[in-house]
């Protein structure tokens, strides 16, 4: 067994993170009477230094033919630049809207949503995210080298340029025998290694990710685990992940952003305390610690309480 944390599951208006948090936690003063359990950290050198996602305030409501269906409500949630969050939740909590609000494939009700300083609309527009759900979306009548460089090409890039990306992603992501082959002559888990080099193409400062491991078998899920592990910490992209396992949001994040049944709320945030280094990924999922980020968030899961407003998932300031 590796060396055991503690685990000091943060109300949502603690601190940030960074992606590989050093032992011994340490109380920190807040504003007001609240105090905040944080980690010391080891600095990273993020592309940006400004905030990945900054949610404030955030309502949806959807208009349906049995009448209004409140999704999400209050939601307030800060992403450091290179940071890893995953949100869970059950079923109908509005993970996935929260997600595409963030991408700008809706949007909400009332309150606002950026992407590094800019509304979501013009992060979209200037290619700032890269998106990836549980299906890999490929299109079958082109091979793996041209699904990938398909942003690139729409837009506008020469085919120099294109060529010598491609071949950077497919060898990231190990696929680089297979450029020349179509998506129906790849495993499952390969073909989602091609969705995430083609989400990686324009080298964005941040990954959305849907499920996207969620039609996989669990070995092949576990690898891909460990393999986006390996990219962040190669490309040092925030992500947000939506995922329904608790061992898999432990594993990958640096914060598990719990949320409520419907009308969604952010129920809890629980920071982690794991050494996510690439050379450790594999031995992560043995030791104490991570056992007990599982606890931690099961536990936040069963809790059923909203946190009290104007604490949800943003630092007090």
């Amino acid at each position: 067994m590796g060396t055991h944390f503690r685990f000091h599951r943060a109300r949502p208006g603690s601190g940030r993170l960074g992606r590989h948090p050093r032992r011994h936690p340490q109380e920190l003063p807040t504003c007001g009477d609240q105090r905040v359990t944080q980690l010391p950290e080891t600095p990273v050198a993020p592309t940006r230094t400004v905030d990945a996602v900054t949610v404030t305030g955030v309502d949806k409501t959807f208009d349906t033919r049995s009448g209004q269906v409140d999704a999400l409500t209050g939601i307030d949630l800060t992403v450091s630049a290179g940071e890893f969050i995953s949100l869970i939740g059950p079923s109908g909590c509005g993970k996935s809207t929260l997600m595409r609000l963030i991408a700008d494939l809706d949007q909400p009700t009332a309150g606002t949503v950026t992407v590094f300083g800019k509304s979501a609309k013009q992060a979209r527009l200037d290619q700032d995210y890269g998106i990836a759900f549980q299906q890999a979306g490929l299109l079958p009548w082109r091979t793996v080298a041209a699904n990938v460089g398909l942003p690139l090409e729409l837009h506008g890039a020469s085919g120099r340029d294109r060529t010598a990306r491609v071949g950077e992603l497919l060898d990231m992501v190990g696929l680089s025998d297979f450029a020349d082959r179509y998506p129906d002559q790849l495993s499952g888990g390969m073909q989602q290694r091609v969705a995430i080099a083609r989400a990686l193409a324009e080298k964005p400062d941040l990954l959305l990710m849907d499920e996207p491991f969620g039609a996989l078998d669990e070995m092949t899920r576990e690898r891909m685990q460990t393999e986006l592990l390996r990219i962040c910490a190669e490309t040092g992209a925030a992500v947000v992940f939506v995922t329904h396992s608790i061992p898999e949001a432990v594993y990958l994040s640096d914060r598990v952003v719990v949320m409520s049944p419907r009308p969604g709320r952010i129920q809890e945030i629980v920071p982690m305390g794991l050494n996510r280094d690439p050379a450790h990924a594999e031995a992560l999922r043995e030791e104490r610690a991570f056992f007990d980020g599982v606890t931690a968030v099961r536990e936040a899961l069963h809790t059923g309480s909203p946190v009290p407003t104007g604490a949800r998932g943003v630092e007090n300031r």
